[in-house]
């Protein structure tokens, strides 16, 4: 610890939407700690995505390191967060860094923390597809943070036991649950109209609300294609359906997106929702179709049934549970069990019953004890999460 410094210091490293949202019960946590310091570095991969975000939980970077460009490539990105962020840590001379899921600003976060010899705490660490092509770059991304850090916060028994068959030890492997729980928990609590003015008409509707998120980069070209496709097929043999698809910004994407599902009646494309529209849609909808890992997660909150448009998913647990089904980018396969799962009455009281295999809602609090304790040898105040507790 530097001189200068009073007690120690932890530097939480965000890049995108997600990171943000599930850091942000870790920061709150932290901030409510007064055994550490806590400040919040924001790389800049996403921006008004990330914004959105800040807005809802009043949160104040200390550092917002601007690197998006547009077009940007991952080498845009390796160089932008290397660079920026070694500057960071020479002026804040942190013990920590906390860094959350595998993105390329999680990755690189790490690595600037293994080069300045600072501990590297890893949220939702252990996930694992067992592909490195998909989620492409992501699953690389993750196992390479998973070999730099140092403390590992498991969301789930299972993630915690990938870590140890890759020969993480025991003793810096911690299960906590996912704060994208806690966060969801804070979300719906709060009371604020729908500011989307297409989705708050469809909720005024009264038709079924199906939200589609689509956006993975290993399904760009005819994947998506067919995907988007048969999600219009849906649209076409269910007339009491509305389906929103706020459509990621990736040219690619939009293009594709415009070009299959654009004019149908019931089929409606809008700009990126806020976190609390999005969370809006997914407690009103009927059925989600995704290839989003935080959807995954998040879905089961509101007993609502996700069909995934992976081959294979990171975030197993959910197919486990039953809540979450595997559909790759099949178009028959998507048609027949959207059917079967808007023909079924009974889906929302089966999931509700079930519960979120994810977490208990104090995830973050858990990971805010866990740093101070590795930080101050400050007995816990808390234990590990499981799903049977």
């Amino acid at each position: 610890m530097s001189r200068r410094q009073l007690k120690p210091r932890v530097l939480v490293v965000a890049g995108t939407r997600p990171e943000a949202i599930k850091l942000a019960p870790v920061m709150e946590a932290l901030v409510g700690r007064e055994e550490v310091e806590t400040r919040l570095a924001l790389t800049g991969q996403h921006t008004d995505l990330v914004d959105q975000v800040l807005e809802v939980f009043g949160l104040q970077p200390s550092w917002d390191l601007g690197i998006m460009r547009e077009g940007q490539s991952l080498y845009d990105v390796a160089a932008g967060c290397l660079t920026e962020l070694r500057a960071v840590y020479a002026e804040y001379e942190p013990n920590l860094v906390l860094v959350q899921g595998d993105t390329a600003s999680v990755f690189f976060g790490s690595l600037t923390g293994f080069f300045e010899r600072t501990l590297v705490g890893h949220v939702e660490a252990g996930l694992r597809s067992h592909d490195k092509w998909r989620p492409y770059p992501e699953e690389v991304l993750r196992r390479l943070t998973s070999v730099v850090a140092d403390v590992h916060f498991a969301p789930t028994p299972g993630a915690r036991k990938n870590l140890l068959a890759e020969g993480v030890p025991d003793d810096i492997v911690y299960v906590t649950g996912n704060t994208v729980v806690d966060a969801l928990g804070r979300i719906a609590a709060r009371e604020r109209p729908v500011r989307d003015p297409v989705l708050h008409n469809v909720l005024e509707d009264g038709r079924r609300l199906v939200l589609l998120t689509a956006h993975r980069r290993e399904s760009f070209g005819p994947p998506l294609q067919e995907a988007f496709s048969a999600v219009r097929d849906v649209a076409d043999a269910h007339d009491d359906i509305v389906i929103v698809y706020p459509v990621h910004p990736n040219p690619q994407v939009k293009a594709t997106a415009e070009a299959t599902l654009a004019g149908h009646p019931r089929v409606r494309l809008v700009p990126p929702l806020d976190y609390f529209d999005l969370i809006q849609a997914l407690r009103a909808s009927t059925l989600v179709i995704t290839d989003s890992g935080g959807i995954q997660e998040e879905a089961p909150s509101f007993e609502t049934p996700v069909l995934v448009l992976r081959e294979v998913t990171e975030r197993p647990e959910g197919v486990e549970a039953g809540v979450a089904e595997l559909v790759g980018t099949d178009g028959e396969l998507i048609r027949t069990r959207a059917a079967a799962l808007l023909a079924d009455s009974g889906i929302a009281e089966r999931l509700r019953k079930l519960g979120n295999p994810y977490g208990d809602g104090r995830a973050g609090e858990r990971i805010a004890d866990i740093v101070v304790h590795r930080l101050t040898g400050a007995e816990r105040r808390t234990s590990d999460w499981s799903p049977a507790a």
